[in-house]
C-alpha cells in the first residue's frame, strides 16, 4: 500500500466533497453569516448542543443542495429559515418533545443569578414565567422574541435572518408584547427593551 495516496473516501463523504466544491461564494457567505446563529437557535429549541450541531449541519447540506433554486428567490433567507424551522419541528416530533426554550433560558438566567443570587432570584422566577409565556406565542412572534431578546439580535438582523421586512418584525414584536402584557401584566413587558 502506498501511504502517499489519499485514502478513498466513503460514498457519503465523496458526495459532500463534490457538492461543496461546486458551491458558489454567495453560499459560503450565507453559511458564514448564519451557521452560528442557526446553531444557537437550534440549541435553544433542542437543549442539546451535539444534536443541534448535527441538525444544523444537515440543514446547511439541504440548503447547499437547493442553493441554485434558493438564490433565485427574492428572499432566500425566508426559505432557509423555513428549512431550519421544519427540521427542528421534525426532530422535536420524533423525540415527542416541545421546544426547550424554558430549560435553556433557565440555564442562561440561572448562571447569571448565581453571581448575585439574592438580587437575581426574583428576576429568575419572573423570567421563567415570561419564558413560559413566550413559548405559547404564535410561531412568528415567538421567533422574533427569541431572536431579538434571548439571542440578542438587533431588529434589522432579525428581519434578515427570517427573510422578512423590518416593519413586519416590528409588527410581530408589537403583537407579541401585547399578548405577553395581557397574559403577564403590563409591568412585565417594558417598551424600553426594544433595541
Amino acid at each position: 500500500m502506498n501511504t502517499s495516496e489519499t485514502p478513498e473516501l466513503p460514498p457519503y463523504a465523496q458526495a459532500v466533497r463534490e457538492i461543496t466544491s461546486r458551491l458558489p461564494d454567495d453560499f459560503w457567505t450565507f453559511h458564514e453569516r448564519y451557521y452560528g446563529l442557526y446553531q444557537e437557535y437550534a440549541e435553544l429549541q433542542l437543549d442539546d448542543s451535539g444534536l443541534s450541531e448535527e441538525l444544523v449541519d444537515a440543514v446547511m447540506m439541504d440548503i447547499a443542495c437547493s442553493w441554485a433554486r434558493l438564490r433565485r428567490e427574492s428572499a432566500p433567507e425566508t426559505a432557509a429559515w423555513a428549512i431550519l424551522k421544519i427540521s427542528i419541528a421534525d426532530e422535536l416530533g420524533r423525540r415527542g418533545r416541545r421546544p426547550a426554550l424554558e430549560a435553556a433560558a433557565f440555564r442562561r438566567v440561572s448562571r447569571r443569578a448565581l453571581e448575585d443570587f439574592r438580587r437575581q432570584f426574583a428576576a429568575l422566577e419572573s423570567a421563567l414565567g415570561l419564558y413560559a409565556a413566550i413559548a405559547r406565542l404564535p410561531e412568528r412572534q415567538y421567533d422574533v422574541i427569541v431572536l431579538q431578546f434571548v439571542m440578542g439580535l438587533a431588529p434589522d438582523q432579525v428581519a434578515q435572518v427570517m427573510g422578512i421586512a423590518a416593519p413586519t418584525v416590528r409588527s410581530h414584536l408589537r403583537m407579541a408584547r401585547a399578548r405577553l402584557a395581557t397574559e403577564l401584566g403590563p409591568s412585565t413587558v417594558r417598551e424600553d427593551e426594544e433595541k
